[in-house]
């Protein structure tokens, strides 16, 4: 009796663990970038918010040059290989 007790009382600690989890991901999902319009917001983050969210959008900046730079790259390319014809 005494062990399905407390098997019982891990697994509700378990579930509970789980929902609190869930919970707070769904709570830290603020789509919040600087501009403007929005600065009051983004002055209302946490510094360590912040900086999490300019981190995000730098890599996601960076991404898109990327994919930019070899657009522009294989285009160039194409052009000059015309030219050389």
């Amino acid at each position: 009796m005494i062990i399905f007790l407390f098997i019982a009382i891990l697994a509700f600690i378990y579930i509970f663990l789980k929902l609190y989890k869930k919970i707070n991901v769904f709570q830290n999902k603020k789509n919040t970038s600087f501009s403007k319009g929005n600065l009051y917001d983004w002055m209302n983050l946490t510094k360590k918010e912040r900086y999490n969210l300019t981190k995000k959008e730098s890599a996601s900046y960076l991404d898109k040059r990327k994919v930019l730079l070899e657009k522009i790259r294989k285009e160039y390319k194409s052009i000059s290989k015309e030219d050389k014809k």
